[in-house]
C-alpha cells in the first residue's frame, strides 16, 4: 500500500493532490523553489523538500533533484501532477529504477505519447481516424516550402513534443508559413527543448472533445465519458464542461470505442486523455493526442461520475481492479470550469503579477474551487498564472453555467488583475449559452465583446465611486487622534463639501460629499435622494433614489475595491495636489509585462518600419513580441538577451526621422 506520496509539482495542481491523500490517511511531501518558499502547498504537506533555484529548470524540472528528495524523505511513491514532468518517460523510469511507484503510465507509454509523431503513426497503427499532416524530418527547402500546396490551407503546425498550445500555429495563407514555422520551431525549442513539428490540416470550425480513459494493472481499459474543451485562446483551454452538449448516445459511443482502442493500443494504465477534433458538420471524428496524465480539466468528470480521480490513479497503483476503482459510473447533471489567471483580457491576456491581497469565491451550492495562492501570497512572472480552478455542478446546464456566473460576479480578488470578467462575460454569451461555438469561437469579432468590464454603466460607476470616497473618508478617520467628538466631514463652512478625488482606469471622480444632512456629488452632480445609513472601511450601506444597498469595500493604501451586485470595481485615491509625472524619452517602448528578454530582433543604428519586431520577452511560458509602432532608428537599446525586465520599463528608443532630420 501507498504510504507516503512525494508530489513533483506546485500550486493548485499539488494541493488538489494533497487533499485527497489527506482524505485516504496518505501522508505528502512538497518539492518547492525559492520563490514558492512560503506557498500554501508547502505549508499544507506532512513534509516538504527544499529543491533550490528559482525557475523551473534549476527547480521543478530536476530530475535527479526530486528522486533524490523522495529518498531523503523516505517516500514510496511520486505523483507528478500535470505540467512539467508529468509526461516525461525519463523522470518515470528514474522513479522506478530508484524503487518508486510512479503514479501515472509506463515510460514505454510516456514515451511513445511523447512524440505527437509517433502517437499519429500508432492511432494509424490501431485504426484511429488521424487529420491528414506530413513531417518535416529530412525534407528540403522546396519540399518544406511545397507543404502548404501538398495538403493543402488552412495548416496548422504543431510540436511534436509539445502541449498547451505552446509551438502552434494556425497557417492561413502560403506566404505566411515560413515566418510561422519559424516561431513555432523557436517556442517548441524554448518550451520543450525540442524544436521538432510537424504540419497537420487545420479542421475548421471543430469542435474539441475528448474522452478520460482508465486503465488498471491487469489489463482493463475503460472509459469515463466525455469533455468538451471547444473554448480556447491561442489553443489554451480557457473552459472546460462535461459533458459535451452535441453528444448523443451513438456518437458517445463512437467517442469513446475509438478512445478506448487507443488505450488498449497502448495497454494504458492510470489515467488519460484521447483528444478529438469532431467536424460537426460532417460528422466526422480526428484523433489529436493522448495526454498521459491527469488533466487540468479533471474536476468536470469528477462532478459528473462522483469519482476522485487521484484517488483512483492510488488505487490502481496499490493494483485494485477497475471494478473495484471506479465500478459502474453513471453521468449525473452538468459541469462546468473556468480557469481563473492573473492577467489582463484588456491588454490582449498579457499575464499580471502582483500579489493577492484577498481571495474570496461564495460558497453556493454546486461550486468547487481548486486553489492555487491564498490571500497575501505574491504571482510572479516565474510560473503559469493559474490563480485557481472554479466548477460549477448542477442538474442542468443552464443551471451550472448560471451558478459559476454568479459566483464570479460575487467574489472578491483583491491586488491582481484577473480575467474574471471575461470569464462571466463568456458564460452568459447567448452564443455559448445556446452551444454555438467551435475552437475559433473566441477568434470571432463578436468575442471582442468578452473583455470589457462587468460594471461600465455611468449610474453605477458613479455609486462606486461615491462608495470608495465615502470609505476613504471613514478610514482617514479610524486614524485620527484629535477631535473625534466631530461629526463625520463637519466643517465650519457649511456651503462647502468635503472633497475626494478617485480614479478608475483612466477616468477621474470627483466625489464632494457632507454627513449630516447628508449630501454626495460626483463630478458636480448630486445623487438624488441620498442618504448615508453607515460608512466604514470595509463596508457602505446608503440610499440613492429610493434605491438601499450595502457595497462592500476593501482598501489597499490608495487601491480601494469596491464590490456591487453586478462586479467589482478598483478604484485609486488620487493626491490633492499631485506631482509631475515622470517623463518617458519619445519614441521609448516599454515592457508589457515582466519577464526575461529572449531575442533582441535588431541593433542600435539600424532603421525599422511599423509593425518589426524590435525584441522578445518570454514571461509565463508565453512569448511576447515587442515591436515598432512607427518607423524610426533605433537609438538605444536597453537591456539585454537573457536580461529580466520588469512591467512597463523602457527596454528601447526608437527617434522619429523628421525629428532625427531636425
Amino acid at each position: 500500500m501507498v504510504r507516503k506520496i512525494l508530489i513533483a509539482n506546485r500550486g493548485e495542481i499539488a494541493r488538489r493532490i494533497q487533499r485527497s491523500c489527506r482524505e485516504m490517511g496518505i501522508r505528502t511531501v512538497a518539492v518547492f523553489s525559492e520563490v514558492d518558499a512560503d506557498a500554501p502547498f508547502v505549508h499544507e504537506a506532512d513534509e516538504a523538500f527544499a529543491l533550490g533555484g528559482r525557475s523551473a529548470a534549476e527547480s521543478y524540472l530536476r530530475i535527479d533533484a526530486i528522486v533524490g528528495a523522495a529518498q531523503c524523505t523516505g517516500a514510496d511513491a511520486v505523483h507528478p501532477g500535470y505540467g512539467f514532468l508529468a509526461e516525461n518517460a525519463d523522470f518515470a523510469r528514474a522513479c522506478e529504477e530508484a524503487g518508486l511507484i510512479f503514479l501515472g503510465p509506463t515510460p514505454a507509454t510516456i514515451e511513445a505519447m511523447g512524440s505527437k509523431v509517433r502517437a499519429r503513426e500508432m492511432m494509424i497503427a490501431a485504426g484511429v481516424p488521424v487529420a491528414p499532416a506530413m513531417t518535416l524530418d529530412g525534407a528540403s527547402e522546396e519540399e518544406t516550402a511545397s507543404i502548404p500546396d501538398r495538403l493543402g490551407l488552412p495548416l496548422m503546425i504543431k510540436a511534436s513534443a509539445g502541449g498547451g498550445g505552446k509551438g502552434m500555429r494556425v497557417v492561413r495563407h502560403a506566404e505566411d508559413f515560413a515566418a510561422a514555422l519559424a516561431g513555432a520551431r523557436s517556442e517548441a525549442l524554448s518550451t520543450f527543448g525540442d524544436d521538432t513539428v510537424f504540419v497537420e490540416r487545420y479542421v475548421e470550425r471543430a469542435r474539441h472533445i475528448e474522452v478520460q480513459i482508465i486503465g488498471d494493472c491487469h489489463g482493463d481499459v475503460r472509459h469515463l465519458f466525455e469533455r468538451e474543451c471547444s473554448i480556447q485562446r491561442r489553443h489554451q483551454k480557457v473552459l472546460e464542461e462535461a459533458p459535451c452538449m452535441v453528444m448523443s448516445p451513438g456518437l458517445r459511443d463512437r467517442f469513446t470505442q475509438v478512445a478506448v482502442d487507443a488505450g488498449n493500443a497502448l495497454h494504458y494504465r492510470g489515467v488519460g486523455t484521447v483528444e478529438f477534433l469532431y467536424a460537426e458538420a460532417t460528422d466526422e471524428i480526428f484523433f489529436l493526442e493522448i495526454n498521459t496524465r491527469l488533466q487540468v480539466e479533471h474536476p468536470v468528470t469528477e462532478a459528473i461520475t462522483g469519482l476522485d480521480l487521484v484517488a483512483a490513479q492510488i488505487a490502481i497503483a496499490e493494483r485494485s481492479h477497475l471494478s473495484e476503482v471506479i465500478g459502474e459510473p453513471q453521468i449525473t447533471g452538468h459541469a462546468v470550469e473556468v480557469r481563473l489567471y492573473a492577467e489582463d483580457a484588456a491588454t490582449g491576456f498579457l499575464p499580471a503579477t502582483g500579489t493577492l491581497e484577498r481571495f474570496r469565491i461564495p460558497a453556493l451550492p454546486g461550486i468547487r474551487v481548486d486553489p492555487g495562492p491564498v490571500a497575501g501570497d505574491a504571482v510572479t512572472a516565474d510560473y503559469d498564472p493559474m490563480i485557481a480552478k472554479v466548477i460549477a455542478h448542477a442538474a442542468t446546464r443552464a443551471q451550472a453555467i448560471r451558478t459559476l456566473a454568479a459566483a464570479l460576479r460575487d467574489a472578491e480578488i483583491h491586488g491582481l488583475t484577473t480575467n474574471r470578467d471575461f470569464l462571466v462575460h463568456l458564460l452568459e454569451h447567448p452564443d455559448f449559452v445556446a452551444g454555438r461555438f467551435d475552437t475559433q469561437f473566441l477568434d470571432a469579432p463578436a468575442a471582442a465583446s468578452l473583455t470589457g468590464a462587468l460594471v461600465d454603466d455611468p449610474g453605477q460607476l458613479r455609486l462606486a465611486a461615491a462608495a470608495a470616497a465615502l470609505a476613504l473618508q471613514a478610514c482617514q478617520r479610524a486614524g485620527v487622534v484629535n477631535g473625534r467628538s466631530l461629526p463625520s466631514g463637519w466643517r465650519n463652512n457649511r456651503s462647502t463639501l468635503q472633497r475626494r478625488t478617485v480614479r478608475h482606469g483612466d477616468q477621474d471622480f470627483a466625489v464632494g460629499y457632507r454627513l449630516d444632512p447628508d449630501e454626495i456629488t460626483v463630478d458636480g452632480v448630486g445623487l438624488d435622494g441620498c442618504r448615508v445609513y453607515d460608512a466604514r472601511e470595509d463596508r457602505v450601506d446608503l440610499q440613492v433614489d429610493g434605491r438601499r444597498m450595502t457595497l462592500r469595500v476593501a482598501i489597499y493604501g490608495e487601491d480601494v475595491y469596491v464590490n456591487l451586485p453586478t462586479g467589482q470595481l478598483l478604484f485609486r485615491a488620487q493626491p490633492r495636489f499631485p506631482g509631475a509625472e515622470d517623463e518617458q524619452a519619445p519614441g521609448s517602448l516599454t515592457s508589457p509585462v515582466p519577464g526575461k528578454v529572449i531575442r533582441l530582433a535588431c541593433a542600435v543604428g539600424e532603421v525599422v518600419v511599423a509593425g518589426d519586431v524590435v525584441l522578445v520577452i518570454e514571461a509565463m511560458k508565453m512569448q511576447h513580441e515587442i515591436v515598432a509602432p512607427a518607423a524610426g532608428a533605433v537609438t538605444q537599446l536597453l537591456v539585454d538577451e537573457g536580461a529580466q525586465v520588469d512591467a512597463g520599463a523602457v527596454v528601447a528608443v526608437i527617434a522619429d526621422p523628421e525629428t532625427e532630420d531636425r
